[in-house]
């Protein structure tokens, strides 16, 4: 082991102090790797254009999961990355699991992918999978990338695969060679080598198995071939990366028929850095997950990346402009909540607590407002340049509430706690800022401390209000919508659900085949003119032990816009019913009034 170079004496105001920690026991990355290239070029380079996104959440991103995603989840999954406009998307490793392959013979067997969709399926360099994977993409008519890895580092040579240098460049060549023999002959299919750990293998050696898999596939420009330099566990600054990334772009043979691609992970904390080196350093094309989930600290999240261009004023040429769904969709395929404060898409990302940030940005929207009036143009249409926000919330679907508003959960004695802590509620996140903004609506009013009681008021009138059908007292509105009966059944595993609104005191009857109770009654409402989409749906329950009642909140969807409601019941079932009742009247109470439903 090599010993540390003792620290330079530190100055005076430094007053640190050693940890005690074994640090002596690791070797930074000059001692792990050669790191030749000593002229560079990428740090006078600039970003001007998206790379080709290449999402790998139902591949690298479903094998990091507790629980990988069932058929429904992956192809929901799938659907929304096409939405979004990727074009090439990586969909699993079928060699490896029978669920994958299923679902890649599911894109062959139905249009699920549009044809300008490539569709990348992932293997090792053994022929019996190579055999598989090829099985798995007959009839597909899109393009296809067959993706072929190995690791090539010295420890995983010397003590994973017990493998020499030359004993292992031979058998990543059989691979290719494989593969040329089993679909070099298919002219949809398009080949694509990683040697995995790229980052701590000797540039020499990758490049010399590199430039000899392009010319075993015959690279050209007409048929390039992916070369995937992975980041494959992250052990160095994020210019390390690049310099090894520069070096192989620089080098490559056959470079006009590669196109050069990175895979950065994120153990340093530093994936989104590597990433947007490795563009500057030559690199065309970034394998990611869309909120950086992956083994470990996760792969780069290639949301940030995409809406760090989109911030600079570059097209990321993926349509982020409604982060709401696009993270419901991915926290329901992962089961992983998105943290609150992650970039771009957290519930927090676009609220200041800061007195001071908040006067900043209260500011900046006058500003943004009159510089618009000035111009004669919308809002939208003008440079973005409001304090602390380094972009306009609306681009990605976001509305301003939760940017101007005051902090009520702290400022006026933690309202998500307090419901918690004396009725048991607990509210998801979105929930608590729409009731912050009501509980600061009631203490600017008044000037009184809120207390647990006042708060459970303001919920009940905002939430749970009208859901039981009762007319307000002295209200010229009509009678509100009220669920005047309902039965479920079900029969050789097909559910039946009949039931009977009452909408301005006439009994309204259906019976709907095939759904659930949910479903049933949301169908029911849109027949009588009441469109209502159940975004989500949150359990919790008032009170404890036999005394207690289920309430359901749910986020739900009209013309106007995004809102909440509430049902309380003993039964959970008719408690999620009368929730979306009480949405049902909260949004036909509104259909006449201006802005968004609330």
């Amino acid at each position: 082991m090599t010993t540390p170079t003792a620290p330079a004496a530190a100055p005076f105001w430094n007053r640190q102090r050693p940890s005690g920690m074994p640090s002596n026991r690791y070797r930074d990355a000059h001692a792990r790797v050669d790191l030749p290239l000593t002229e560079r070029e990428w740090p006078t380079k600039r970003l001007t254009q998206a790379p080709l996104w290449v999402p790998v959440d139902l591949r690298d991103g479903n094998q990091a999961l507790a629980e990988p995603m069932d058929p429904e989840r992956k192809r929901r999954f799938f659907e929304r990355m096409v939405a979004m406009g990727y074009t090439e998307i990586e969909v699993g490793y079928p060699s490896a699991s029978q669920t994958d392959f299923d679902f890649v013979r599911l894109i062959a067997e139905t249009d699920i992918a549009p044809d300008d969709v490539t569709i990348v399926v992932f293997t090792a360099a053994r022929r019996d999978l190579i055999e598989r994977t090829v099985a798995s993409i007959a009839g597909i008519s899109n393009p296809v990338v067959i993706h072929m890895y190995t690791a090539t580092a010295p420890m995983w040579r010397d003590a994973v695969l017990g493998h020499s240098r030359e004993s292992l460049k031979e058998l990543i060549l059989a691979g290719g060679r494989d593969m040329l023999e089993l679909a070099g002959h298919l002219p949809n299919v398009r080949f694509q080598f990683s040697p995995e750990v790229f980052n701590l293998t000797e540039p020499d050696y990758v490049l010399d198995v590199c430039d000899a898999m392009t010319e075993l596939w015959d690279a050209r420009p007409e048929r390039p071939v992916i070369l995937n330099l992975p980041a494959t566990v992250e052990i160095a600054t994020p210019n390390i990366y690049a310099d090894q990334i520069e070096y192989m772009h620089k080098r490559l043979a056959r470079r006009d028929g590669v196109i050069l691609s990175v895979h950065p992970h994120n153990d340093r904390g530093t994936g989104i850095a590597c990433a947007e080196l490795a563009v500057l350093a030559g690199a065309q094309r970034v394998e990611g997950c869309i909120f950086g989930n992956g083994e470990r600290t996760g792969n780069v999240d290639i949301a940030t990346l995409a809406l760090n261009l989109h911030a600079q004023g570059i097209d990321p040429q993926i349509d982020f402009s409604d982060i709401d769904e696009i993270r419901r969709t991915v926290e329901y395929c992962n089961r992983i909540e998105v943290h609150p404060r992650h970039p771009y898409v957290g519930d927090l990302v676009h609220t200041a607590f800061s007195g001071t940030h908040q006067d900043a940005i209260k500011k900046g929207f006058a500003e943004h407002r009159s510089r618009a009036a000035a111009a004669g143009l919308p809002e939208s249409d003008i440079e973005w340049r409001v304090p602390y926000l380094p972009i306009d919330p609306a681009d990605i679907g976001r509305s301003y509430d939760a940017v101007i508003r005051v902090n009520s959960q702290s400022g006026k004695g933690g309202i998500a706690y307090l419901l918690e802590s004396e009725y048991g509620i607990e509210l998801p996140r979105r929930l608590q800022i729409d009731l912050a903004r009501r509980v600061q609506q009631h203490t600017d009013a008044s000037g009184e401390e809120v207390t647990a009681a006042a708060i459970w008021e303001i919920f009940t009138e905002a939430y749970l209000g009208r859901a039981a059908g009762a007319r307000p007292s002295g209200s010229a509105e009509p009678a509100p919508i009220a669920l005047a009966a309902f039965a479920s059944s079900e029969a050789g595993g097909k559910p039946s659900t009949s039931l009977t609104l009452s909408v301005s005191g006439e009994a309204v009857s259906s019976e709907h085949e095939g759904v659930g109770p949910v479903e049933a009654l949301t169908a029911a409402l849109t027949a009588c003119g009441v469109a209502i989409e159940v975004l989500e749906l949150h359990q919790s329950s008032v009170g404890a032990g036999n005394a207690s009642e289920a309430i359901t909140l749910i986020e739900y969807r009209t013309q106007r816009g995004d809102a909440w409601a509430a049902g309380r019941d003993r039964s959970t079932l008719a408690a999620t019913l009368a929730a979306v009742v009480a949405a049902a009247n909260r949004a036909s109470a509104n259909r006449g009034s201006a802005g968004t439903v609330s």
